[in-house]
Parts: C-alpha cells; structure tokens; sequence
C-alpha cells in the first residue's frame, strides 16, 4: 500500500474526510458509493464501488452479441475503467481509465455520436487511439454507472440510427439489469 502521509481523525460520529488529493486522483465525487472491508492485516480499505463492474461478465457476453451483430467493436466501460469488450483487443483496453472527454459526456447524461469521417474525435480510453463512434450512458435508478461505447477503428466509420438505437438498447439493458 501506498502511503500518502496524510493523518486524519475519526470524528464522534464515526466519519472520516478523505483528503482532497486523494479524491481527486482517485475520481471519487461526492456521493459515490466506496466499499469498505478489512484484509487479513487488520487494515481498514475503502475501494470504489462499481455497480456495473460486478457484472462484467454479463456486459462482456452483451458486447459479443453486439460486434457479431454490427461488426463494428464495443466498450463497455464503468464511469471510471473499461469492464467489458469485444471486437478489439481486451489487453489493450480492458481496465484502462476513461478519458475526462468520456467522462463529461458520460455525466452529462447525453448520448454522443461522431458527426463525420472527418470531425472531432472523442477518444474513450487513455492510452487507447482509436475514437468513439457512439457513446450512450448506462443509467440505472437515476445515477449514472457507465457507458456503452462503438469504437471507430478507423476514419471511415460514421454511425447510423441503427447503430445508435442498438447503444441505447443495451444501456437502458444493462442499466435495468443493475437495477434488479
């Protein structure tokens, strides 16, 4: 473990403030679910919550269907890291953070759709060159949890209405899969 040199104290109500630093670079924001557990040390770990990380094989076996029924490659990512893929090499993008531009669109509750061949990109993942076609956000009773992402692997690929419609789908899916 890493240590931070940062000291806080328990106040009477058994709360503890997680430094500004910390949450920052670890992405934490107000009213983000932190899950807490104790290891075998004695420790005491608070750990990001993923909702939609507990059901990465799901969303893993849902991104195959997608890409054998488009052929185009998917994504699904948590709000912080890739969970699921297919289509594309998993080594290359499973558990790789979502870029800020992902993340914006993602908390604006919007979907995003690559206007042109020759347009703006969004690139999804860090470290990852190969740009968003759609991006459709995965909401599950009312809070954001991810997002469902058609990769552009290359400049020729502009999504169409099917294409959209098929991201919308498997969002509002996985988003009432969360839900139960």
């Amino acid at each position: 473990m890493k240590a931070t040199g940062i000291v806080r104290r328990i106040d009477d109500l058994g709360r503890v403030v997680i430094p500004k630093e910390i949450r920052r670079t670890m992405r934490i924001r107000e009213g983000d679910p932190l899950e807490i557990y104790t290891d075998t040390d004695g420790e005491v770990i608070f750990k990001k919550y993923s909702p939609i990380g507990e059901m990465s094989s799901f969303a893993a076996q849902y991104a195959e269907v997608l890409t054998k029924g488009t052929d185009i490659p998917v994504i699904i990512c948590d709000r912080d890291h890739c969970i699921a893929a297919a289509g594309i090499s998993k080594k290359e993008v499973l558990e790789r953070r979502v870029t800020s531009e992902l993340e914006d669109i993602t908390d604006s509750r919007r979907h995003y759709i690559r206007a042109s061949a020759n347009g703006s990109q969004v690139l999804p993942l860090e470290g990852v060159p190969y740009a968003a076609g759609i991006v459709y956000p995965i909401i599950s009773a009312g809070d954001v949890c991810g997002s469902v992402i058609f990769v552009a692997m290359d400049d020729s690929y502009v999504p169409n209405d099917n294409d959209l419609r098929l991201a919308q789908i498997a969002a509002g899916f996985l988003g009432k899969q969360m839900e139960e």
